[in-house]
């Protein structure tokens, strides 16, 4: 459930800047999406459908792009990427280091760029 107000929030922006320009209809919104962000694809699309009825957005496409979960070394400040499933086990590619790493990347969603007539 915690896609809703995430989608409400894309909305809005969305919205806003289809405002600002004139924008008569929205077709398409590219999202990026981290890994480890939780949001369904699915769950994202159906409330956006909903929650844009009557609206210049209303049946515009939310294209989802994954972004990897991005870990960084603290002992050797190296960066690499792991799989969700990983998370907890994951060793520095480099220095060998175990469980000392900072989240670089994985948890954002962003709106990337918006197509409209």
């Amino acid at each position: 459930m915690h896609e809703l107000p995430v989608t409400e929030n894309i909305l809005k922006i969305v919205q806003k800047h289809a405002e600002k320009n004139a924008v008569r209809r929205v077709v398409s919104i590219t999202l990026d999406v981290g890994e480890m962000s939780d949001l369904e694809d699915e769950w994202m699309q159906h409330y956006f459908d909903y929650l844009s009825r009557n609206t210049v957005v209303e049946g515009a496409k939310l294209i989802i792009h994954r972004l990897p979960i991005v870990l960084r070394c603290n002992n050797c400040e190296k960066a690499f990427e792991i799989e969700k499933d990983e998370i907890g086990r994951s060793q520095c590619p480099d220095c060998g280091a175990e469980g000392n790493f900072s989240l670089e990347s994985g948890r954002q969603y962003y709106i990337r760029e918006m197509q409209a007539e």
